[in-house]
């Protein structure tokens, strides 16, 4: 194949660069990436061989201007693979993925490039650098000696062996938890089956089961946008159980998608990646270049939660016994009977029906409430471009603008569940921002897997993640800096979640929620008395949410903090560790580790699950700013909120862009109040 039948090679041509997708092909992309690596190390080449004494320009500027060809191939690919794969994508995937490692990490431990940054580096306080080039050489500094750029011809090769190693076994992990998700379906045939089961939600499973071939019957995939409501409202226990136990075993199934001995290897090659650079286990190695610097400061803050929201879920499932038992139920409570008594004693508690309050928010009417919530925080307008196509139909284009009419960039919002789409919710840039070698505009997309439905209608855990994404996005559309690496998102993993988790505070607003929930059929604003008994009902059942969410994150830091990784038996482990802290009976973890995703389709959130915890300390004590000026759009907090954290990308230190902003370190104790956890907001 050569560049001229290649469309991966040729210039792209659309509105603002974006891919060909119509003309790609999955045969596209090993020669693309090929050339792209090519191309690539001739341009480090040229960098590391340059015989002009090292300076900032030519060896890190030049640095960050490398690579945007691969750069270019290389998002698409990761992007395909995970919102809209193919069995021949797939395939190419697990070939290229170790040869994408091995490339990176040859560039990364390359000696001669190593020592013209170090040449920079060493005189860094002499050359009159301004702020944004120092944190650049400072980064690109790093990330050569995180790498292994220091360390014995031997190291580097036994790192590049391990970095190859752990491509090949996550992209596969990735891939086995997609093809569980995707192979299942709980298929309902019968109005016995359908107990309980409000309209929209029997809508949706008509939907899946249509998207599946399956006709004049309801699925239940393994979609949270269903398996959730399944479990909230089914009032058969036996296929509340039945869906249950599939939606927890994703990737501990015997035969080809079992992930429990990748997990295992992972484990091991992360052990001694990190004793290669001399640490102990590898949560020391992960954690240092992170806000909390070790593990010991991020247990200290999962314990501080920990206690309190125990005792809140011990206390909820004594209520949730109450009301069994007040139901004429005998049995214990078990996992799949947690969130159907939980809507029980809501619905009794707070007059709160979840269907109820979900016929006020559709899909459509949420986008445009995000879009108008960015408006007056950001002046940003978001414009459909019907002209531009995606990878997929259901993929909505935007262009976006400033407040002063220029161009921003593009928005891609894709917000169904399909087969080929991984599960769960995540933002991604299929190119970044930057001013180095030329403007270039960001194209960043959303991705949900809500259950479609006609409309669509979502519960506010799913307005919740909605609006989560869309923090993600704007972190991505709004950055304003001049180097690529330190573009967007590219910032320290207990600080990319403030932004994000921030954004979720305006959906919950009484003025938001005026302007834009209205009764999907009549158009009418939301009754000022559901909202309220929404905001009381907000913080029951927040025992049993931080309960599972922050011991994942204590079972990752313990098992990354393991010496002897090699060999453990993750399931044996997760069982004895959530003995070991107590987890409440009848709760599971959000995420068992067969299928976490987050810890072994990569590297990124390994020893750093706790993160939303951390950035939720932030988000949870940045939004009182709003609250403490008495306009939740206030123009001068918005406006030091988009200069030092959604525009500012990695241009500042996390914890000085924090303080610039709200002019102080973060407090704990909003989280707690916002949460429930604490007596007096109970």
């Amino acid at each position: 194949m050569t560049t001229s039948n290649n469309p991966l090679l040729e210039s792209w041509s659309a509105p603002y660069g974006i891919a060909p997708f119509a003309l790609v092909r999955p045969e596209h992309f090993e020669p693309a990436l090929e050339a792209t690596m090519a191309e690539h190390r001739r341009e480090l080449d040229a960098i590391a061989n340059s015989t002009a004494t090292p300076d900032f320009d030519n060896t890190i500027a030049a640095l960050d201007r490398s690579g945007r060809a691969l750069a270019r191939v290389e998002s698409l690919l990761n992007n395909l693979t995970s919102a809209h794969t193919s069995p021949a994508l797939q395939e190419v995937d697990r070939r290229v993925q170790p040869k994408l490692a091995a490339h990176h990490h040859a560039a990364r431990t390359d000696a001669a490039l190593f020592a013209r940054i170090d040449a920079v580096y060493a005189k860094r306080e002499s050359l009159g650098l301004d702020p944004e080039s120092l944190r650049l050489l400072e980064r690109l500094h790093l990330d050569f000696v995180r790498t292994g750029a220091r360390l014995s011809p031997e190291a580097r090769a036994r790192l590049a062996e391990i970095a190859e190693q752990k491509a090949t076994l996550c992209t596969q992990f990735e891939q086995n938890v997609l093809a569980d998700e995707a192979a299942y379906a709980l298929v309902l045939s019968t109005e016995d089956d359908l107990a309980g089961l409000p309209a929209f939600l029997r809508d949706a499973a008509k939907t899946a089961a249509r998207e599946r071939g399956i006709e004049d019957k309801w699925a239940i995939t393994l979609s949270r946008s269903l398996i959730v409501p399944f479990l909230t409202y089914s009032e058969r226990r036996d296929l509340r159980e039945t869906a249950f136990r599939a939606w927890i075993s994703r990737g501990e199934n015997d035969g080809p998608t079992d992930n429990r001995p990748l997990a295992q290897k992972i484990l091991a090659l992360r052990a001694e990646q990190a004793k290669l650079h001399g640490y102990e286990h590898f949560s020391q190695y992960a954690l240092v270049d992170r806000m909390a610097k070790e593990p010991s400061r991020a247990l200290e803050l999962l314990r501080k939660v920990w206690g309190p929201a125990r005792s809140r879920a011990l206390s909820e499932r004594d209520a949730l016994v109450r009301e069994a038992r007040a139901l004429g139920y005998t049995h214990e409570i078990e996992p799949w009977d947690w969130r159907f008594f939980a809507e029980k004693v809501r619905k009794r508690r707070y007059e709160l029906d979840e269907s109820e309050l979900k016929a006020y928010f559709s899909l459509d009417r949420m986008i445009d409430a995000m879009f108008d919530c960015a408006n007056k925080l950001f002046g940003l307008r978001f414009e459909r471009r019907e002209d531009i196509q995606a990878y997929h139909p259901d993929v909505r284009v935007y262009e976006v603008f400033a407040r002063d009419g220029s161009a921003v960039g593009l928005f891609l919002s894709d917000n169904f569940a399909r087969p080929s789409k991984m599960g769960g919710a995540w933002m991604s840039e299929h190119r970044l921002q930057s001013r180095n070698g030329g403007e270039t505009l960001p194209i960043i997309a959303n991705h949900n897997n809500f259950a479609k439905g006609s409309p669509t209608l979502l519960s506010l855990d799913d307005v919740r993640t909605l609006f989560h994404e869309f923090g993600h996005g704007l972190h991505g559309l709004l950055s304003n800096v001049r180097f690529r690496r330190l573009s967007g998102t590219n910032v320290l993993k207990d600080f990319v979640e403030l932004p994000s988790q921030l954004f979720e505070h305006w959906i919950e607003q009484p003025a938001v929620l005026r302007q834009h929930a209205r009764h999907h059929a009549t158009g009418e604003p939301i009754p000022e008395a559901l909202v309220a008994r929404a905001r009381d009902a907000r913080k029951f059942n927040q025992g049993f949410d931080t309960v599972e969410y922050t011991a994942c994150a204590l079972l990752d830091l313990a098992l990354h903090s393991r010496v002897d990784a090699a060999g453990v038996n993750i399931t044996e482990f997760e069982r004895e560790e959530l003995a070991r802290i107590e987890m409440p009976a009848g709760m599971v973890l959000r995420h068992r580790l067969p299928h976490f995703a987050h810890l072994f389709a990569s590297d990124g959130y390994a020893a750093g699950y706790y993160v939303y915890l951390w950035a939720e300390v932030l988000d949870a004590d940045g939004f009182d700013a709003f609250i403490e000026a008495g306009d939740i759009f206030d123009p001068k907090v918005a406006d030091r909120l988009l200069r030092y954290v959604y525009s500012a990308g990695n241009t500042i230190e996390p914890g000085a862009a924090y303080r610039a902003f709200r002019g102080r370190d973060p407090e704990v104790a909003p989280l707690l109040a916002k949460r429930g956890l604490v007596e007096d907001s109970a």
